[in-house]
């Protein structure tokens, strides 16, 4: 897939040092964790934060704000947590943001609600903040949220499944992200929702935390506890494809149903394969170009952006259901991201 050109990393690591005095030493030296990096010029600075640098989707988001940022003329910081759910990383690298100057933050939250009262202070500030793919709680702490509808996504691979079934009776595993979660509730909810089932519907629940070597063990669990089990929604592909070595391991893979969500590359590839009936594809790099082009527009006007944008969610299958809206694996791998 195409990647947007970058500067080496020593060389964005000696901008950031030279150029903003606000980071730390820490900031300036590995590049991972909370570290925060400059690309662009101009006087308008953007922030964006996401939950770590190594995950294929937060690659893409970096990579549609800095080709977005190029455009436009402004000037790009970025940081990241050192591993998902470094909520202290994310702290730190507003600080720096904010004492850097930049006119908006466009983050992908850790925690939804332990960095809120980090938002608040840049937001008394008189900074943009601006949430991608992972809303907070409560969601107006933030002055704009772009991001998927996690809710929808669900639903339709939930519609999916009920149709590719065809009548057949349904024994059900949901294999998670983590308790609490909101991208997670809402994927969940949203399947049982599209599917016409509730959680008492459900023959086995496990959390994954969108791993692969956890979705395998997860579905090994529930084989155990329900071996009839013909349909497995899952978090995410990583996920699905644990839950589909484990059937494989049991020779199972060839009767049991697997949905999901995300439309990363890999994932959309194993829909191709055969491995994942459908998943629901999501848009990074639209949420991190909208997000920057709205503190664009805010540095230019004062206009500030608001409520909720819907960035988009398509159902990628090879073998459409009637009544059920799809594209197939090769739009899919056109779009995918990772």
């Amino acid at each position: 897939m195409s990647r947007t050109s970058r500067l080496p990393s020593s060389l964005l690591r000696a901008a950031a040092c030279t150029g903003i005095a606000a980071l730390t030493l820490t900031a300036c030296g590995s590049g991972s964790g909370s570290g925060s990096a400059s690309t662009g010029s101009g006087d308008v600075k953007v922030g964006l934060i996401t939950k770590t640098d190594t995950n294929p989707f937060f690659v893409k988001m970096k990579e549609g704000a800095e080709k977005t940022a190029k455009a436009e003329g402004v000037q790009l910081m970025t940081a990241a947590g050192k591993f998902d759910g470094d909520n202290a990383g994310q702290v730190t690298a507003i600080e720096n943001m904010v004492a850097a100057g930049v006119k908006g933050i466009l983050i992908t939250p850790s925690d939804s609600k332990a960095i809120v009262p980090a938002i608040e202070k840049a937001k008394a500030k008189g900074v943009l903040v601006i949430a991608l793919d992972t809303p907070t709680e409560p969601q107006g702490a933030v002055d704009a949220l772009f991001a998927t509808d996690n809710l929808k996504a669900g639903e339709l691979i939930g519609e999916y499944a009920k149709a590719a079934m065809k009548g057949k009776t349904a024994k059900i595993a949901a294999l998670d992200l983590a308790p609490g979660v909101s991208v997670g509730v809402q994927r969940h909810n949203g399947f049982l929702k599209g599917f016409g089932a509730t959680d008492k519907d459900v023959a086995c629940a496990q959390d994954t935390g969108g791993d692969q070597s956890k979705g395998q063990t997860a579905m090994e669990n529930c084989l155990q506890k329900e071996p009839g089990i013909n349909v497995v929604y899952t978090i995410n592909e990583p996920a699905a494809l644990g839950a589909y070595t484990a059937l494989k391991a049991k020779g199972r893979e060839k009767d049991v149903l697997i949905v999901s969500v995300d439309g990363g590359c890999t994932g959309t590839k194993a829909v191709k394969d055969g491995k994942i009936a459908a998943t629901s594809q999501q848009y990074p790099l639209k949420m991190a170009a909208e997000g920057v082009k709205a503190v664009v527009t805010y540095a230019k006007d004062g206009k500030k952006a608001s409520g909720y944008t819907d960035t988009g969610v398509t159902l990628i299958t090879d073998k459409a259901q009637d009544g059920v809206a799809s594209k197939d694996t090769a739009y899919g791998l056109d779009n995918c991201w990772g």
